[in-house]
């Protein structure tokens, strides 16, 4: 029998991700992919898989998985109580597991979502070059849907190697409070400028309406400048001719409840986008849960190449502590 992990307990939304299906943004597709993409990385560097390597990402709750064979796991992101055959194990740690171990979580404590990687990674079929769910059209993961009881996945060919963790001075710290830097752009023209002022003053609470798809905020109204709208738009005053939304884009539907649109949101459409979340602070959002307060800081482009530069030393930071 091949290598398998046997999904007793689903969680309450756990899907297999990868680091997401790049290159065909053009044709519509997001790119879906691990929503933390930090602690997914990290997560399959602690087994001794490629970074890219299938994995879960559970949101709240985590799933309850049991082993056939030995395998290394690791799990990161959000905090949560995890516990291998009832006992605690850490997180952030490479842990071995024997056949007929389970794994299983507590509620999350802090963050939003954990990552789950095994040692020779979670082999199901790749789509359009990605093992990524996008559950909104079925496409990618375990038949396209999150996990449920009683499922069945194929696992890869590999050892690993437990006992190596990450120092506790790399490691993410999740916040209720959150700072997310963004370059505003592209249509923020149509904000008065003291609601531009106000959309980056404002401390926006994350609703109930926020998940890959995308968090919808609330705590303020933005004022547009008056206009006659153009030839192709719509009647709204946050209506343009239509344009495509970059990942992390900040879209302002009515001039309230802001929505960053995220990785298995649409590619493109009709609404003004004020603001672009930076690539290494979307990871935020995948950390963010509803009543959470999110500011945002507006940042030039920079800015964002430096944060993504520390990240990436961070990383590598970790690599060589786990070489």
């Amino acid at each position: 029998m091949s290598a398998q992990v046997k999904v007793l307990s689903g969680g309450l939304s756990t899907t297999v991700q990868d680091l997401g299906r790049t290159g065909r943004y053009a044709i519509g597709m997001p790119p879906s992919g691990a929503m933390d993409q930090f602690s997914f990385r990290v997560a399959n560097l602690l087994v001794g898989n490629d970074e890219g390597a299938a994995a879960l990402e559970a949101t709240y709750i985590g799933p309850t998985l049991e082993f056939t064979d030995d395998r290394v796991i690791a799990v990161t992101g959000g905090d949560a109580a995890v516990t291998l055959n009832g006992e605690p194990v850490p997180m952030w740690t490479g842990t071995a597991v024997r056949s007929g171990d389970v794994l299983a979580f507590g509620m999350i404590a802090s963050g939003a979502r954990p990552y789950v990687a095994v040692s020779g990674g979670i082999a199901v079929p790749e789509y359009l070059g990605s093992r990524s769910t996008y559950t909104l059209i079925g496409l990618g993961g375990h038949e396209g849907r999150t996990l449920a009881d009683g499922d069945v996945l194929p696992l890869g060919e590999g050892g690993g190697r437990a006992g190596g963790g990450v120092p506790a001075d790399l490691q993410p710290q999740f916040s209720s409070e959150i700072e997310v830097r963004a370059v505003v752009g592209l249509c923020s023209y149509r904000l008065t400028e003291q609601a531009l002022d106000s959309f980056l003053g404002t401390p926006w609470k994350i609703t109930k309406d926020a998940d890959r798809v995308g968090y919808r905020l609330r705590g303020g109204t933005l004022d547009f400048v008056d206009r006659e709208q153009p030839f192709g738009a719509g009647s709204d005053p946050a209506n343009v001719v239509d344009l495509g939304y970059p990942l992390g884009s900040v879209q302002v539907p009515g001039g309230d409840e802001p929505i960053v649109l995220l990785g298995d949101a649409v590619t493109g459409g009709g609404y003004v986008t004020i603001a672009t979340v930076i690539s290494v602070d979307r990871d935020l959002f995948g950390q963010a849960k509803t009543g959470d307060t999110i500011r945002f800081r507006s940042v030039d482009i920079d800015e964002a190449l430096t944060a993504r530069a520390d990240s990436t030393a961070r990383l590598d930071r970790i690599r060589a502590a786990l070489a």
